[in-house]
């Protein structure tokens, strides 16, 4: 007999639909799965053997073919072996035929027939949904975040045994869970509050929670250059649907989002700085394209401590997706586009050694290689360079997040209606051609702004970091026109750090 299911494979943070189709036939008995699997899709089939001889269910001494469609395309992981193994008790007339009509199913399974989680369900049920699909059958722990695509009907699923009766309507379906305990948030955990004086600093982390413009601090070990970028989260907008969706869908396909709750607010990614540029970027080999750390900080923040300590190569690999906000991983005969739309916040010491200019016991050879290790082209991609010195004990505590979150949601919206026809949602991204119309300078701005231009000597980049920042500093300031002294802080905010 001839059996088809409905079934779903991730590739990249993307779902695509796999029709699997099992033909049991006479012959010597062998098992054969095609359809160009992967290795764990190739060892599937000693699972799926296992799971089905535990189950009880029978495992037919033929010739049995299962066939991954389109076979030109490639398949990874073992998300499709509950497919697999409800194809062929179709094909055994084992469960009715029309029990499967309509619905997809995804997820592995345990030598004991028990259905075990997958990565990526979000994306997985989502394909099936636009595939017209409307039933789904997925795993019990994935059932609360496959709920979040809301257009399909959910049936959780824990066992081979009781799938089978819940199929031939033998038992009712198991309940939906409960979501997981909703995790930690940075901002439940972290203030800006517990941090006192450095008011630039503050400014700076402001106007990147605005506009979006990439900031490196730089300064003595201690000055509190950590604490303010791992405080950037607790002052940035919360996320909209659309983009909470994409988030939570990106998260899951990365195996760090099982919870079934929605990710609202932005993430913050730390990689250590021995990442390799797979790690930072993304990569992997045929059909299996892992996101990298770029990518899991879409629409939040990526932390760069000590970005000094990074290898050259790997910083470099940064500067085309800080210029696109996506990145494009290519293997023979596909090419994965995986969004990174992040801000950049990094930290670095002043040299080696750490200490102010006075005490600095490095030469000046020791310095030179230190700076050389972050690349012109790199640095000229941070809009705001800002060097912190420590605050004094007597400073007292600054704004708390909440405070300046609230000018950030002003500053924001003002943005946002500004931006409303064009294609960019932030001020760090407003093309040049447009600055003149959406970043315009009265008549003194744009004196003082050729002034700083030619004083500073600022490339074509550096003159328009510093027109989309007076930007969104006359945001924050909840004014219509960018003033002459926004341009004099926009200029101050990207400091010669070399």
């Amino acid at each position: 007999m001839l059996a088809a299911v409905q079934s779903a494979n991730l590739f990249g943070i993307e779902g695509r639909t796999v029709l699997v189709e099992t033909h049991v036939a006479r012959g010597l008995p062998s098992y054969t799965v095609v359809g160009l699997p992967d290795t764990a899709g190739r060892e599937s089939r000693e699972r799926v053997r296992a799971a089905i001889q535990s189950s009880d269910l029978g495992w037919p001494a033929q010739r049995i073919t299962v066939n991954l469609a389109p076979a030109t395309m490639r398949k990874s992981g073992s998300g499709l072996e509950l497919a697999i193994a409800l194809s062929l008790l179709v094909a055994t007339s084992t469960v009715p035929d029309s029990a499967l009509d309509g619905v997809g199913v995804l997820g592995e399974l345990g030598l004991d027939g028990g259905v075990r989680a997958i990565d990526g369900t979000l994306a997985l049920v989502d394909v099936l949904a636009r595939s017209g699909v409307t039933r789904v059958i997925v795993p019990f722990d994935n059932a609360a975040e496959a709920a979040l695509v809301g257009s399909v009907e959910v049936l959780p699923a824990r066992n081979l045994t009781e799938l089978r009766a819940c199929l031939k309507a033998e038992l009712p379906w198991p309940e939906m869970p409960q979501p997981l305990p909703r995790p930690l948030e940075n901002s439940d955990q972290l203030d800006l509050s517990e941090i006192r004086g450095l008011l630039v600093a503050r400014t700076a982390l402001a106007v990147a929670a605005v506009g979006g413009h990439h900031v490196l601090f730089t300064g003595e070990p201690g000055a509190g250059k950590t604490m303010l970028a791992r405080r950037l989260p607790t002052i940035m907008v919360p996320l909209e649907l659309k983009a909470a969706l994409e988030v939570t869908r990106i998260h899951s396909a990365s195996g760090l989002n099982r919870s079934g709750w929605l990710i609202e607010n932005p993430p913050l990614r730390a990689p250590h700085h021995s990442s390799s540029v797979a790690a930072l970027i993304g990569g992997g080999s045929g059909a299996h394209i892992r996101t990298g750390e770029i990518t899991r900080a879409h629409r939040g923040a990526l932390f760069l401590d000590e970005i000094a300590e990074f290898a050259p190569t790997v910083l470099d690999a940064l500067r085309q997706p800080l210029e696109e906000r996506v990145v494009r991983i290519c293997r023979s005969g596909h090419t994965v586009e995986l969004p990174a739309d992040f801000i950049l916040v990094a930290c670095c010491n002043p040299c080696p050694c750490g200490r102010s200019d006075i005490q600095c016991r490095c030469s000046d050879l020791v310095r030179d290689r230190f700076r050389r290790r972050l690349s012109a082209p790199l640095l000229d991609r941070f809009d705001l360079r800002v060097r912190v010195n420590a605050p004094s004990p007597d400073e007292p505590p600054g704004a708390s997040s909440a405070e300046t979150l609230d000018r950030v949601l002003v500053a924001s919206e003002r943005q946002a209606y500004r931006l409303r026809d064009s294609p960019w949602r932030r001020n760090a991204h407003i093309g040049a051609r447009a600055l003149p119309d959406l970043c315009s300078l009265s008549a003194l701005a744009r004196l003082r702004f050729l002034e700083i231009c030619r004083d500073l000597r600022l490339s074509g980049r550096g003159a328009a970091c510093v027109q989309r920042v007076a930007r969104t500093l006359a945001d924050l300031d909840d004014l219509a026109a960018i003033g002459d002294a926004h341009v004099e802080i926009a200029a101050g905010l990207r400091e010669d750090l070399a």
